[in-house]
């Protein structure tokens, strides 16, 4: 007589079943385990809620936050900003003739994040875009160096639809490159999506304080800009 086995019961019979490999180990629920993640996140998130704050933002929580908890976090920022001051060496971009080209950018990138474009001859309306967007950027992140060079001034023969060009050095090795902008958003790329990348590739941090807080006159500039004005000749 053959006696059925429910497997999914707990009973001393089937714990010995299964320490025999008679029958398969009993599934573990998931529910726990999601719970137990749902509040650990929860956890995190409250832990980490003053993360993205500036030492404005921490001030106007004086009345709402424990002060303790505050100051830990204003010493933070503070720290944060001491770094990025020092580190804040180039805050321009650097036009670069091919002779300079080592020294400038594949030894430089022992010590910083280097970011080159090659742009037009021409200026067509993705260089033009990128020109500034580079200006904007190497004001603000001061320990990212900031490169411009003409493409056919760097590589002999450098087609014209190909530029912009981006590339990206870290440690004497080209880690990125983006030929024109239509990875990004094209003639319609902004500072916030090269910020994007420069995230991406490890060059900031997501939580960068710079990234928090916006220079609202940038935006609005970006945002006037009418590229369909250009003649857009890189096609």
């Amino acid at each position: 007589m053959q006696v059925e086995v429910n497997e999914n019961e707990d009973t001393e019979w089937n714990d010995i079943l299964r320490q025999h490999g008679i029958i398969p180990e009993k599934p573990v629920d998931p529910e726990p385990l999601i719970q137990e993640a749902l509040v650990e996140a929860e956890h995190r998130a409250y832990a980490n809620r003053l993360e993205d704050k500036d030492i404005d933002e921490l001030d106007a929580l004086e009345e709402e936050e424990d002060e303790d908890f505050l100051n830990s976090y204003r010493q933070k920022r503070f720290a944060e900003l001491s770094t990025i001051q020092q580190t804040s060496v180039f805050n321009q971009v650097y036009p670069l003739q091919k002779v300079d080209y080592a020294r400038e950018v594949t030894e430089a990138s022992n010590n910083a994040y280097v970011l080159v474009n090659l742009t037009s001859m021409g200026g067509n309306v993705e260089s033009r875009v990128l020109t500034e967007l580079w200006r904007q950027l190497a004001a603000k992140f001061g320990d990212i160096k900031f490169c411009e060079i003409r493409a056919d001034m760097c590589i002999e023969g450098y087609p014209e639809k190909n530029t912009p060009t981006i590339l990206v050095y870290k440690d004497t090795e080209i880690v990125k490159q983006l030929i024109t902008l239509q990875q990004l958003k094209g003639p319609r790329t902004k500072v916030e999506d090269i910020e994007r990348l420069l995230v991406e590739i490890g060059a900031l941090k997501e939580n960068d304080v710079r990234l928090k807080k916006r220079d609202e006159d940038e935006d609005e500039k970006a945002d006037d800009l009418n590229v369909e004005d250009y003649d857009d000749d890189w096609d």
